[in-house]
């Protein structure tokens, strides 16, 4: 009873103090506690590749924030979701390759523009073969499993081109690239193309072996930050904001070797000693890497010769109907922007 009289005077007081407090406001003051909405966060896609990895870095560092960034960075297990998702209009920003930005430009919502390159993929892109292939030929009529038309169906297409094959030579099996590598563990293909962490589960098959990778074919495989063409139109600020994050990790990534592998090992699920032979077949882009990237030139190592061949590519394999504004999908503006910064 004590303890309930007690608790009454109490809920008396406060309540009288509630009644003196609210008598002292003007008809139209505001609440102190009233809030101004925030911009809603940046979206940001990405997946399980080693070049992209470290923006996982910028949310555990706090550099988004540090560079007045609202982001929430989503992670999709299947790469091929970000791409959808990107085109739907779901993401403002997302980490994908050039390939397959052509590819899904022509029914992108908000249109798509590269205005980063993270890397090139040195090696990290594989085509892993059973026991009894020991060259390209060799997979003439074999079962090869590859997501269609995306990044290591094109690496598959560039290794039989260089031998006077096509893939109508061999038999594609159209799987995600983590079934894909399941499938060939499993004995239901003699080949698989795959990228990191997938190729080292493939190569958990007796006797499989690497036929064939990107680093045959330098250039071939830019990975890219790819922002809608909407949030340049509105926000280049922001975009701008996310070019100099890039960077930012970087220098995180060099001054803080062991604490940032640790992360990047943590968001990809793999072990230390995993993370490193997947790390070495990463070649990250500098900002003069970047610069001599959006130049036009004769070789994959200039974005612009690369997006022609293999816009070609897709059209000659019906990836294609028309040929998108290749033009349209290559910003060089904020990396040369952030270029000029770093001269000051």
């Amino acid at each position: 009873m004590k303890r309930r009289k007690i608790l009454s005077l109490l809920g008396l007081f406060l309540a009288s103090l509630v009644f003196v407090v609210s008598c002292n406001q003007s008809p139209n003051s505001t609440p102190n506690n009233t809030s101004t909405p925030q911009t809603p966060p940046l979206i940001i896609g990405y997946s399980n590749w080693s070049g992209w990895w470290p923006w996982a870095i910028a949310e555990s560092e706090g550099l988004f924030k540090a560079n007045g960034l609202n982001v929430e960075l989503k992670w999709f297990d299947g790469y091929l979701e970000s791409l959808q998702a990107m085109a739907a209009g779901q993401l403002d920003a997302n980490c994908q390759t050039l390939n397959d930005t052509i590819a899904f430009v022509g029914d992108s919502k908000n249109g798509q523009v590269a205005v980063l390159v993270n890397d090139n993929s040195a090696g990290n892109d594989k085509i892993i073969v059973a026991e009894n292939i020991n060259t390209i030929q060799d997979l003439k009529g074999k079962k090869v499993a590859v997501e269609e038309g995306l990044v290591n169906d094109f690496l598959l297409a560039l290794a039989l081109e260089k031998e006077g094959m096509s893939r109508p030579d061999v038999e594609i099996v159209n799987l995600e690239t983590g079934a894909a590598a399941a499938a060939f563990v499993a004995g239901q293909v003699d080949a698989v193309g795959a990228f990191p962490p997938f190729w080292l589960t493939a190569l958990q098959r007796k006797g499989s072996k690497e036929l064939i990778s990107s680093k045959e074919f330098p250039g071939a495989i830019p990975d890219l930050l790819v922002v809608s063409q909407k949030l340049i139109q509105d926000r280049p600020q922001v975009v701008q904001g996310l070019v100099k994050t890039w960077f930012d990790i970087r220098e995180f990534m060099t001054k803080n070797p062991e604490k940032a592998n640790e992360i990047m090992a943590k968001r990809a699920g793999v072990s230390a000693e995993e993370f490193k032979m997947f790390n070495e077949g990463t070649k990250f882009f500098t900002i003069q890497d970047n610069l001599e990237a959006f130049t036009p030139g004769d070789s994959m190592k200039h974005l612009p010769f690369a997006a022609q061949k293999m816009s070609d590519f897709m059209l000659q394999v019906g990836f294609l109907k028309t040929k998108p504004n290749l033009d349209s999908i290559l910003d060089a503006q904020f990396v040369k922007k952030y270029a000029e910064t770093t001269k000051s």
